[in-house]
């Protein structure tokens, strides 16, 4: 017969659910057996220690009883005794074949795990190391166990015979501490579980957290991990506090002191949000810090401790007997990452159906019922009994589920499809062939093939099971699956519930999902989402300064700096908004910028526009008038011709204003500054003809010299010819090579996109003004000079006084404009150009019309020349 051994890590001496022979006299290894196949096991942290003790001649040191009865671990092989229950009956699986099985335990100790592993390889009473002659039952496989350290210590013996090991670990076995074959583990990969507590911490914006371990290689290695993994997502840690490990009644006293002494510092710590990691039994310890120590029985209650645990797949809530009482107030709200599990069908039934007067092959079945109800059968004790006899009608329903459910926890459910997984490789094993039958007796009877070839089967092993789940391993042996986040109630009609999921599984780009609103927070929360923080957060508007010497979950929070913002709260830094956007005054948000010109339709525009029309309209005006009065002397006097061109060249002075005037486009840009250059270079090179002019013709004194040829208009012409030529060709080069062109200023008004015309060169918009600086300053000097001429046919004063305020406006006028942003740049430009324009037209032709409106009588020859 073949013998298949699992080795469920759970607190139990034997049970023999399907079987029909037991072996009492050695309650340590009794078996049974049952059709073709045998099922056995090794049970690690046994449940019933003392059911054992009188039986061994050399028990190992052990704990104190009260602290290793876990009846919730019973469930294990329940669920166990189950699936070979439902495969055994299943046709489709393993036809012709019975399973059976077998459990040993090993009493927290190395050396009684590595002695039940050889007397599973060897014989099943007897121990003959290294002797299996004659031997019914063949040891095939085996499944093991809670702790990964009793896996680790059954692999020495396993692979020497190269015997598979199915784990159900919650700690997976690492490679670099085992050798030889793979271990298929049960269980999901650790990092995702990980990955998802990390998930649940951002979610929530849980960064100042503590972690509490149970102070172990375990707990050591989930620190070393943790800290690193969080620290760079910006999880912080409060403290990292460890539960020493009892395991000598003398430590008993050490572990209270040491819960008190945590307890305090959780209580006073700001962090809400406690991390727990632990061993599969480590539940019970944790609930101990609860409660004070003996030696401090006469000080003061302790305050609630009102923490919101997030509790490892590692640790099965479970808790020891003398624990069924106690209050689970602290851990109610908790959240805590388990194995994927599911309620099979049939289960609960299966447990309903379990009587302690009817079920038989169970070997402590009964004890398990007593230390779950408090109860005592009339059989245990022949003398006198202090607590009430079990009738058997107790409901295992209606007890707590931190020592007894009935549903099928992640652990238990691992059991039951590790047992699957080798009933699947087996019958895969044997279609493919590797098996042959012979007759013996005229019973069909099954060899099977050396137990390394069911390897290659368990590591392809894919199938569903009963419920519709995918069970496969991926190539390092771990279970394709994820892990389910629990909220538990613990109330009378709800202990848990599930709220979210992590795993391979799930949707792209949701590997993490959770349900916010189902989870129900403990009372001292007020079913609000609990905070965890080291520090308020920062405000939007703000950002985190972290504090010298602190922890950087510790900070202070000060204003973003001008120009920036933060949306979030709690932003490391301050950030600039878009080019088209500007800060508002929180500084929390991005408010567009509007776009802004200077339009005709706005009261500046409006005002600058009928300035230029009204300026405009009196340069007509006088021009108008001296055309009408041209055979006058005074017109005449003044050099008539050039009078005319000084006129238009005004009037195209103050149109050009216009151009800047109203939204840019590539027209406007390029006419702009030329033609406002060119006309006004023109209005100054007639002024300047006029003075040399002047000076000409009272510096000719004989008759019959040939600086009479150069007197009258071909002077004249020649002097503002030229000058205008000079800047014209300025201005053709400027449009030949950087011409302007229409552009939007993003930064030049903090709250504005200002629509203007980009100079393309800078540097020929200064040239243009500083060539009519330069002729502006040589008229001034030139009419300087000839100020003392005779007044009668000198224009050289009123010039003088133009070219003073005409010089004083553009010299004003660079400050002026550098200084001012937008609109208000052009404003200033269209300012300078009405008034320099008007300090030549009110100058110089004012005292003129004055004459020719006002006092016709001294437009006269013998006026002048008496003058």
């Amino acid at each position: 017969m073949l013998l298949l051994t699992l080795l469920p890590y759970t607190a139990y001496e034997a049970l023999t659910a399907t079987c029909n022979v037991q072996y009492p006299e050695h309650p340590l290894h009794s078996y049974c057996q049952s059709g073709d196949l045998i099922i056995g096991g090794i049970a690690s942290h046994g449940i019933y220690l003392s059911y054992a003790k009188d039986f061994i001649k050399e028990p190992p040191p052990a704990m104190p009883e009260e602290l290793t009865i876990l009846p919730k671990n019973y469930q294990h092989i329940l669920a166990l005794a189950f699936a070979v229950k439902q495969i055994n009956e299943n046709p489709q699986i393993l036809p012709n074949i019975s399973l059976g099985f077998h459990i040993y335990d090993n009493y927290y100790n190395a050396k009684w795990t590595y002695h039940s592993t050889m007397l599973l390889i060897y014989t099943l009473e007897q121990f003959f190391p290294n002797y299996n002659c004659n031997m019914q039952n063949k040891l095939l496989a085996v499944i093991g166990g809670l702790d990964s350290l009793t896996s680790l210590d059954m692999a020495i013996v396993l692979d020497t015979y190269k015997i598979p090991q199915l784990t159900y670990s919650p700690t997976p076995v690492k490679k670099d501490k085992s050798s030889g074959l793979p271990f298929y583990q049960m269980v999901p990969k650790e990092e995702l579980q990980y990955e998802g507590i990390l998930s649940l911490l951002l979610h929530f914006k849980w960064i100042w957290i503590g972690v509490v371990v149970m102070d172990t290689d375990n707990g050591e290695r989930f620190v070393q991990t943790v800290i690193p993994m969080f620290s760079q997502k910006g999880i912080c840690f409060a403290f990292v506090q460890k539960i020493p490990v009892i395991t000598f009644i003398t430590n008993i006293s050490e572990i209270l002191y040491k819960g008190k002494m945590i307890y305090d510092i959780l209580t006073c710590s700001k962090a809400t949000v406690i991390l727990v990691y632990g061993e599969s039994n480590s539940f019970g310890f944790f609930r101990i810090l609860s409660y004070q120590s003996e030696e401090d029985v006469d000080s003061k209650p302790r305050k609630p401790l009102g923490k919101l645990w997030i509790i490892t797949a590692q640790m099965e809530i479970a808790s020891f007997v003398f624990q069924r009482d106690w209050d689970l107030d602290m851990f109610r709200g908790s959240l805590a990452f388990m194995f994927h599990s599911r309620d099979v069908p049939g289960f609960h039934q299966f447990i309903d159906n379990r009587n302690p007067f009817t079920t038989k092959g169970d070997g402590f079945f009964k004890n398990f019922w007593e230390q779950v109800f408090g109860c005592v059968f009339p059989s245990t004790f022949v003398d006198e009994m202090e607590e009430p006899s079990c009738t058997g009608d107790e409901q295992p329903e209606n007890l707590s589920y931190t020592i007894f459910e009935m549903s099928m926890s992640g652990n238990s459910y691992s059991v039951y499809n590790a047992v699957f997984a080798i009933a699947h490789a087996l019958h895969a094993m044997h279609i493919a062939g590797f098996r042959h039958r012979t007759k013996i007796e005229g019973q069909l009877k099954l060899h099977n093939q050396p137990v390394w070839q069911l390897h290659p089967f368990l590591r392809q092993v894919m199938f569903n099971n009963s419920i519709g789940d995918k069970i496969t391993f991926d190539p390092d042996g771990m279970l394709v699956d994820g892990f389910d986040i629990i909220n538990f109630i613990l109330s009378e009609k709800q202990s848990k519930v599930k709220i979210g999921k992590i795993g391979p599984q799930s949707p792209v780009h949701q590997t993490f999902i959770i349900e916010e609103d189902a989870i129900r927070w403990n009372s001292r929360f007020n079913q609000t989402t609990p905070v965890s923080l080291c520090t308020p957060s920062c405000n939007p508007g703000s950002r985190k300064q972290v504090t010298e010497g602190r922890p950087f979950c510790c900070y202070s929070c000060i204003s973003c700096p001008e120009g920036k913002i933060a949306e979030k709260e709690d932003m490391n830094d301050c950030y600039k908004c878009t080019d088209k956007t500007y800060p508002n005054k929180k500084r929390d948000f991005c408010i567009p910028k509007t776009v802004t010109f200077l339009s005709y339709k706005e009261p500046l525009g409006i005002c600058l526009c009928t300035a230029t029309l009204f300026f405009s309209l009196i340069t007509v005006l006088v021009l108008g008038t001296f055309i009408k009065h041209h055979a006058t002397p005074i017109v005449k006097a003044n050099n008539r011709d050039l009078t005319y061109s000084l006129l238009i060249s005004l009037l195209l002075c103050f149109l050009s204003a216009l151009l800047f005037i109203g939204q840019p486009n590539k027209v406007t840009c390029l006419l702009r500054q030329t033609v406002f250059s060119i006309v006004f270079s023109a209005a100054i090179c007639c002024v300047l003809a006029k003075t040399i002019t002047v000076i000409l013709a009272f510096m000719l004194i004989k008759p019959g010299s040939r600086m009479n040829e150069w007197l009258g208009k071909r002077l004249a012409i020649a002097i503002a010819f030229s000058c205008s030529f000079v800047q014209t060709g300025i201005c053709t080069f400027w449009l030949g090579t950087t011409p302007p062109f229409p552009d939007e200023d993003l930064h030049l008004v903090t709250e504005e996109i200002v629509l203007e015309c980009n100079e393309g060169s800078v540097i020929m918009f200064y040239c243009v003004l500083g060539y009519m600086g330069f002729l502006s300053i040589v008229s001034f000097i030139v009419a300087f000079l000839a100020r003392k001429l005779p007044d009668s046919f000198n224009e050289a004063k009123f010039i003088s006084f133009t070219m003073l305020v005409f010089c004083s406006v553009w010299i004003s006028f660079v400050p002026t404009y550098l200084s001012t942003k937008g609109k208000y740049m052009i404003a200033v430009e269209i300012f300078s150009i009405l008034t320099s324009g008007a300090g030549l037209l009110v100058c110089i032709f004012s005292p003129k019309c004055y004459i020719i409106i006002m006092r016709p009588e001294l437009n006269n020859k013998q006026y002048l020349i008496r003058r």
